[in-house]
């Protein structure tokens, strides 16, 4: 068994670090480029910060296999074999470039397919939600997070991403109508804090495993239902379209959506 406090630490202190990265090129000019579409952007920084946390984990852990979201084509992970680690460097980098707000950096851990620990990071209010089956509980920075209130969809506020709404995917209009209202935020990572935390009841989206991996694992730790909709398998390297919410608020949403 390895040393996980010792990872837990040295993750926390690379994320510091790159927050540094991110806050010092408020004062550059952006490299911004677009990849799948126009709003599907990578900057220089999201590249740079990627390779910092590569070369930290390559340093720290030379045996370890590594999936990061700006270096996933030229070197592709086939299994969960191992020490892994998987990084989203800037996640809503629409928000990075446009807003300078509203963004996180995620990092999450696994252990031969087993989830250990998982990070994200809001950058601009330095809050740092980190945790996992490790400690058997998440924390914002050292407060520890409760379990959320198993409430029920029309208690809460949902989260989707665009296209459901606009498209009506899956028929994800029927649970905004039915649930207190609709909220947008254009950061999975973001997202995922929402529903930790009760601000939101649930998440909906199509996440890659970068989106994913992190959130993941913080929400099964407090008892959330993350759950696949166009699937029935979860692996890990493929993307899917994921719900994260409470058990009551799932129950309420399963007898909405198509599936």
């Amino acid at each position: 068994m390895r040393d996980f406090q010792g990872i837990d630490a040295n993750v926390k202190d690379w994320l510091r670090k790159a927050r540094e990265i991110i806050l010092d090129s408020f004062n550059l000019s952006l490299d911004v480029e677009t990849k799948s579409g126009p709003t599907d952007l990578v900057t220089n920084v999201d590249k740079e910060v990627e390779r910092f946390y590569i070369q930290q984990i390559q340093n720290a852990y030379p045996e370890a296999k590594i999936l990061g979201e700006e270096t996933s084509k030229i070197h592709p992970l086939t299994n969960m074999k191992g020490l892994v680690f998987i990084l989203d460097p800037i996640d809503g980098t629409m928000n990075f470039v446009k807003q300078k707000r509203n963004f996180a950096s995620m990092i999450a851990v696994y252990y031969n397919n087993r989830p250990l620990l998982g990070y994200i990071y809001d950058i601009i209010r330095d809050e740092l939600y980190w945790g996992g089956p490790v400690y058997d509980a998440v924390y914002c920075n050292d407060y520890q997070l409760a379990i959320p209130t198993d409430s029920i969809l029309s208690e809460g506020l949902v989260q989707l991403c665009r296209p459901f709404v606009m498209n009506d995917s899956y028929g994800f209009r029927r649970v905004v109508d039915a649930s207190a209202g609709l909220r947008m935020y254009g950061c999975a990572g973001l997202e995922f804090i929402n529903v930790l935390t009760g601000r939101c009841i649930c998440y909906a989206s199509a996440l890659r495993p970068w989106d994913l991996a992190a959130g993941k694992i913080l929400a099964e730790t407090l008892d959330l239902v993350v759950e696949t909709i166009d699937v029935k398998e979860t692996n890990m390297l493929s993307s899917k379209v994921v719900l994260v919410t409470t058990k009551n608020a799932e129950k309420d949403i399963t007898k909405l959506i198509s599936i």
